[in-house]
């Protein structure tokens, strides 16, 4: 496996380290005291919608692994589709993660939000079937039209 475009390999130097984050305001900070999963790309529509760019570059988190360490009271969240909520900030309106009802052990946080230096690379792009028009993909990861074989049963 190239170590160069996995994110679940971290930098000997960050090894045992936790990760830190917070939202636009410095409202809401986190904290994950464990791995990243592998960091998507996502193209649907709904993630363009949340984010307001071309994608969402989430990672997948282990919920035991993630906290809220300031401002809990200022999350919000938004049930998108059936079992899927995004949680943001209330104040400054920064997406923090979504979760699924179907996989209550995960949380997918919003890499951009990440304090802490990620030196852990994009795995693929999902839902590039449904990417924006106007967004060219131009890197050489891998490209799947809905959500890849591997991630059947973890969240957007």
């Amino acid at each position: 496996m190239n170590t160069k475009k996995t994110s679940v390999a971290r930098d000997a130097s960050r090894a045992g380290e936790p990760y830190f984050g917070s939202c636009l305001c410095g409202t809401i900070r986190y904290a994950i005291r464990g791995e990243l999963g592998p960091i998507v790309l996502c193209h649907c529509a709904q993630c363009r919608k949340a984010q307001g760019t071309a994608f969402a570059t989430n990672a997948p988190v282990k919920a035991a692994d993630f906290a809220i360490v300031a401002g809990a009271t200022a999350l919000a969240a938004y049930e998108s589709s059936p079992g899927k909520r995004r949680h943001f900030c209330r104040n400054c309106g920064s997406p923090i993660m979504s979760t699924r009802d179907e996989v209550p052990g995960v949380v997918r946080v919003r890499i951009g939000t990440l304090d802490s230096r990620v030196d852990a690379l994009p795995t693929a792009h999902i839902y590039a079937g449904s990417k924006a028009e106007w967004c060219e993909i131009r890197d050489d990861l891998p490209q799947f039209a809905g959500r890849e074989a591997a991630r059947q049963h973890q969240v957007d």
